[in-house]
């Protein structure tokens, strides 16, 4: 009876995936098309034992992509066709003598987006041909707006939470959500805390055995903040001390890992951040992380931007391999020595190393961490960072990046104290909720609703433009952002403003970047060169924005999500 009841399951699966693949014989450009293949031989762990992947070919052109185990007898492919026309499609597998992943090949015809997705209507995200920042496919600027979720996916954040956070986060501007997919800083590789609806990610340490539940319900929130237009940015893994997934794990497992990630998620629209904290080595090619991450590039048939997590930039040396797209540094979570000089050179390092790359601060002093690091600190380090040649910036608030909830904060560590005594200690207590209402990211989404309306992606820093302790950027001739950090209370004492062109009248406005308020400041000319403003509207940080009035700049708008 049992041999029966197998076969007829069988039958019932077979027929689904027929199914699935005949309503899914249309497809759009880079949007996600999914079908499933069933086999009649099973496996021991069908996770380690085969593996499989399936052939997209039009014209001269193929893509080879890895479909991911989804429990049972099923694999599962999904594929974004970078461009529109005809194509064909064969599974094949690792095991020559399953006939059912081994077939045939099947038509797929691609025409255009017609979707509402902005970042799907103008195509994959590249790194631009100035190597300077990120566009999209038919060229359409990429703006970086990141927050860190990095425990999100866990069942500490609820499924209506993460909707709520995903609803606040889209409103205010935000466009890259950079999230954690494996191992958590701070935890055990499977202590329950990393479970989600689904269970455990892996049922042993060395991720041999995988839980296609887990990823089921990640599907679930990865899907759904593409649909809100923000870009998950997937990290894979973690590499500090206490956490060490190298160490833990090893990279075979890692590259187990990262296959099931890259058939999982690289038809979406994601960026990949290799690991959290690893050592600076992996950006030129050396150590076992640049194992892990060779074999990823090998493997990703969309090629989807790649970085890692480190505090420090690319060593920038001859010979140096170029796995990373772009150069992810860090800041400090000491509010005072986040906004210090020599914080900032971090970037500005990197922003200096050839071959040029796109470069950004992917963590720093988190809003409200261990309750400091607020509104005035964020705007600060977001204008340092964007108006020395940053590509984007990603923000930070306590209680989100570890999904906090009311007596469970998900945030104690053994990496700080006592080692011998292996005391964890609690970073915060404060909640997600609490975190999602902290003003900064309010105010940065503001700062980035006002550089959109300029063409930002040609902006260049300009450090000869203005005083000790301001920050300028701009294009010359045409536009200026100078940015004045706060200074003591009651100075009023204006802007300096240097090298003006001979012949250009700029109009000038003070724009407050806590809450977007604009200040006329009329006029701005000086045959020497050198003019500073008459004074503050109020002693508080401010952005002075001069524009060419004989050559008013377009306005843009809603360039991305």
């Amino acid at each position: 009876m049992r041999p029966i009841i197998n076969k007829i399951k069988l039958l019932l699966i077979s027929g689904l995936a027929v199914l699935m693949t005949a309503r899914a014989m249309g497809a759009q450009q880079w949007a996600v098309f999914e079908t499933s293949f069933a086999s009649a031989k099973t496996y021991d762990n069908p996770f380690t034992d085969v593996e499989v992947d399936v052939v997209f070919r039009t014209g001269d052109q193929d893509w080879v992509v890895p479909a991911f185990w989804a429990g049972g007898n099923q694999w599962t492919v999904r594929f974004a066709p970078p461009i529109q026309g005809n194509y064909t499609y064969q599974v094949k597998c690792s095991d020559p003598a399953n006939r059912d992943l081994n077939g045939k090949e099947k038509k797929l015809r691609v025409a255009a987006y017609t979707g509402d997705d902005p970042l799907l209507q103008h195509g994959f995200v590249r790194v631009s041909s100035d190597q300077r920042h990120f566009e999209h496919a038919d060229g359409t600027p990429f703006f970086w707006l990141g927050d860190t979720w990095w425990k999100c996916l866990c069942r500490r954040m609820t499924w209506e939470g993460f909707q709520e956070l995903s609803a606040d986060r889209k409103a205010k501007g935000f466009s890259v959500v950079q999230i954690v997919c494996g191992p958590y800083p701070d935890e055990g590789f499977l202590e329950p805390s990393l479970a989600n609806e689904g269970g455990l990610p892996y049922e042993s340490v060395k991720f041999e055995k995988v839980n296609p539940k887990y990823f089921d319900y990640a599907d679930r929130r990865l899907k759904h903040l593409v649909a809100a237009g923000m870009a998950p940015a997937i990290v894979g893994a973690w590499g500090r001390g206490d956490c060490n997934s190298m160490q833990a794990i090893g990279a075979a497992g890692l590259k187990r890992h990262w296959r099931y990630l890259v058939a999982r998620y690289s038809a979406y629209p994601v960026f990949w951040i290799l690991a959290g904290e690893i050592p600076e080595e992996t950006k030129w090619g050396e150590g076992p992380w640049a194992e892990v991450a060779t074999y990823l590039r090998s493997i990703d048939p969309y090629h989807r931007l790649l970085t890692c997590h480190t505090g420090h930039g690319r060593r920038g040396a001859p010979g140096d391999s170029q796995l990373i797209d772009f150069d992810m540094v860090g800041g400090n979570h000491d509010e005072r020595i986040a906004v210090d000089a020599k914080t900032l050179a971090i970037l500005t390092n990197a922003y200096a190393k050839d071959p040029p790359m796109p470069v950004l601060v992917g963590e720093t002093c988190y809003e409200g961490h261990m309750q400091q690091g607020f509104g005035d600190v964020q705007r600060r380090i977001f204008w340092g960072s964007i108006l020395s040649g940053a590509a984007g910036h990603t923000y930070g608030a306590a209680g989100i990046w570890h999904a906090s909830v009311e007596g469970d904060p998900g945030c104690a560590s053994g990496a700080f104290g006592s080692q011998k005594q292996k005391v964890k200690r609690v970073y915060d207590w404060t909640t997600w909720r609490e975190g999602m209402n902290y003003p900064g990211a309010t105010q940065l989404g503001i700062g980035k609703k006002l550089l959109e309306q300029y063409p930002w992606w040609r902006f260049e820093p300009h450090p000869e433009w203005t005083g000790t302790n301001c920050i300028a950027a701009g294009i010359p001739g045409e536009v200026r952002f100078i940015y004045q950090p706060r200074r003591k209370i009651y100075d009023w004492k204006g802007t300096v403003v240097k090298k003006l062109e001979p012949g250009v009248r700029y109009s000038a406005f003070y724009f407050d970047p806590a809450t977007g308020r604009r200040f006329d400041q009329g006029i701005i000319e000086a045959p020497s060169g050198e003019y500073t403003t008459k004074g503050l509207p109020s002693p508080q940080d401010w952005l002075l924005v001069l524009e060419n009035k004989e050559r008013p700049l377009p306005k843009f708008s809603n360039i991305t999500p």
